[in-house]
């Protein structure tokens, strides 16, 4: 009686080739079926929030960057204009409300007089900085029709928000030394770096802006 034979090695080759290319055929049906099933709204937002992070990406704080830009995605869609003025409005409203909580501390009792002085020229400084930044705001919004124009234009946005890093830095430094040591500098001196990372960010894409018309 004649022994059975075993599958050749060509045969079981072709086999494994055969689930190759099924296995791939499913991916890739699966792959297809997933993007399908994204909405055209969903699709957007990731679009919208994928631009966010990539331009975030070349500023300083980038983290920074996306997590307080990434909630604006769908005001911002893809324009590297709405990406600087929202980042512009993201600074003024944290700008604003730390100038606000530090006049009240500054009347709270208990601060020595170096603490004192050091909080009323912070908040002078904060209130250059909010007018500088909103300064910015509103000439980012006007219309400019020729490049001539939107280099005038641009050049004076850079300036106010470099004046506005200059002011809050200036700040920040006047609570430097052992003399300042204590929880009022350590609450003061962190929402202010904050609020110079947002600035510096913003003049970044700012910048990023700006290179495009060049």
């Amino acid at each position: 009686m004649a022994a059975s034979s075993s599958p050749s090695s060509s045969s079981y080759a072709a086999f494994l080739a055969a689930v190759v290319v099924v296995i791939s055929l499913l991916a890739s049906t699966s792959s297809a079926s997933s993007r399908r099933s994204l909405s055209p709204a969903a699709a957007a937002e990731t679009t919208n929030t994928e631009f966010i992070r990539t331009s975030c990406s070349a500023t300083t704080y980038p983290k920074l960057c996306y997590n307080s830009l990434a909630v604006h995605a769908t005001k911002i869609q893809t324009s590297a204009k709405l990406l600087a003025t929202t980042a512009l409005d993201v600074t003024l409203a944290s700008a604003k409300s730390t100038s606000a909580a530090m006049l009240k501390l500054s009347r709270t009792h208990g601060l020595a007089p170096r603490q004192s002085a050091a909080m009323l020229d912070c908040i002078e400084e904060l209130g250059d900085s909010v007018d500088q930044i909103r300064q910015s705001i509103g000439e980012l919004a006007g219309a400019r029709t020729s490049p001539a124009e939107f280099q005038m234009m641009i050049s004076d946005v850079q300036t106010w928000v470099s004046a506005a890093l200059t002011d809050e830095t200036t700040c920040n430094d006047g609570f430097a030394g052992k003399e300042m040591a204590g929880e009022v500098k350590t609450a003061v001196r962190g929402r202010i770096e904050k609020i110079a990372h947002l600035t510096s960010n913003a003049l970044a894409l700012i910048n990023a802006y700006a290179a495009l018309h060049n």
